[in-house]
């Protein structure tokens, strides 16, 4: 009768174990050891396996700090990444380089003008941009005016159709050619050679482009 009793107690236990086995069992998913929920596959022995998904990163607004086509607000010095459909957007990044303008490769010839990105590396990251490097965007104004556009008197860039004036010791620096700007055009770059043998006769002033044909030629105003 005491053996038949303990048995009797043992297939109770066992029962009442699988209970609660069965009722604490994990979703269908499965739940990853980030405590993620996973997808469960069918191995070939008939097992299942637990499948964390792939870690995803944000994508568009915010995904990398001012990527091609994203805006910024207004300044040069002090600005911020934003909604190119909302009111701060002032320019959007035409080209997106790492390092310094001075070693790194030439922004757009329209350009407007150019944010100087310095290096951030932050203690923790939250939102998945990860450390930004030292770096420039080359951005363009989603309104008029545009300083980048042949004649319009700034940019990063001298360009074929801008107008210079000189400024002293052999130098000569844009402006308007509507004459609009704070000093008066004097020379008109007309076109872009290899070499200064390369410009038309009634060339005046010889400006330094850079790139493939890095010599302006300009005549008077």
């Amino acid at each position: 009768m005491r053996e038949r009793s303990g048995v009797g107690v043992v297939c109770g236990l066992l029962a009442l174990l699988g209970a609660l086995l069965t009722g604490c069992q994990s979703p269908a998913g499965g739940v990853a050891e980030d405590g993620r929920l996973g997808e469960q596959t069918t191995g070939e022995t008939g097992g299942t396996t637990t499948v964390s998904p792939a870690p995803t990163r944000p994508s568009g607004y915010g995904a990398v700090f001012l990527a091609i086509g994203e805006c910024s607000s207004f300044g040069t010095t002090s600005f911020t990444e934003v909604p190119c459909t909302g009111e701060r957007a002032a320019a959007r990044v035409a080209a997106r380089h790492d390092g310094t303008v001075r070693d790194g490769p030439r922004c757009p010839s329209t350009t407007d003008f150019v944010l100087h990105i310095s290096e951030q590396r932050p203690a923790s990251d939250e939102d998945g941009d990860g450390a930004v490097p030292q770096g420039y965007a080359c951005m363009r104004n989603l309104q008029p005016p545009h300083p980048g556009d042949p004649g319009g008197g700034g940019g990063p860039r001298t360009i074929v159709g801008d107008c210079v004036y000189g400024s002293g010791d052999g130098q000569v620096r844009e402006t308007a050619c509507d004459g609009t700007g704070r000093r008066k055009p004097q020379y008109k770059v007309v076109r872009s050679v290899a070499e200064r043998t390369d410009c038309p006769a009634p060339t005046a002033l010889y400006v330094r482009l850079g790139g493939k044909r890095p010599v302006g030629c300009a005549r008077p105003m």
